[in-house]
């Protein structure tokens, strides 16, 4: 129970008070670390540094978010198992419009009741940097065109997948679609 209080006060310095402001443009910046990921019931990621800049565009009826996430995540590598730096840059844009409607189908559009005064942002952060994630987790190819994988892992799982055995036995299917196909 604890726990869950301190997430939660945590979680709130992801908060965007739009309340008093003038209409125009207000900029807002948060930091998401190890302890941000924490916060949601997943175990994709557990450890990034990424900062996140807010431009908010009040009006009358409706605000605009415009969000750059920009910094890192650790993820395993498909390939040769081991952790590495994600690099992760995402940009997105949201609608918060007032209104007592519950439907929330439009991803581009976020309906908050008239009373509110702030948005907590920590979900759609989460998301967000969740959908630049590419969806194959590969080590990123180095400046000198190498991979980062650790090749003598990727020799140890080949043998494993193949316990050894050399496979050079062809399905008699694929020979006679090759016939065919020649």
């Amino acid at each position: 129970m604890h726990h869950f209080f301190r997430t939660m006060g945590f979680i709130n310095q992801y908060d965007l008070v739009f309340e008093g402001l003038k209409e125009g443009f207000h900029e807002f910046e948060y930091n998401i670390e190890d302890k941000f990921f924490d916060h949601f019931e997943q175990d994709m990621v557990s450890v990034g540094r990424l900062k996140v800049k807010v431009l908010l565009e009040k009006r009358s009826t409706f605000l605009k978010l415009s969000f750059t996430i920009k910094g890192w995540v650790e993820l395993t590598c498909d390939w040769c198992l081991e952790i590495y730096r994600q690099p992760v840059v995402h940009k997105d844009e949201i609608l918060v419009k007032f209104g007592e409607t519950e439907i929330n189908d439009d991803d581009e559009v976020l309906w908050v009741l008239p009373g509110d005064y702030k948005l907590n942002l920590a979900q759609l952060l989460f998301e967000f940097i969740i959908v630049s994630i590419p969806l194959k987790h590969i080590h990123p190819v180095g400046k000198n065109g190498k991979s980062g994988c650790n090749n003598d892992m990727i020799e140890k799982l080949k043998q494993y997948s193949t316990d050894g055995r050399t496979n050079t036995e062809t399905d008699p299917r694929w020979e006679a679609l090759k016939k065919i196909k020649n």
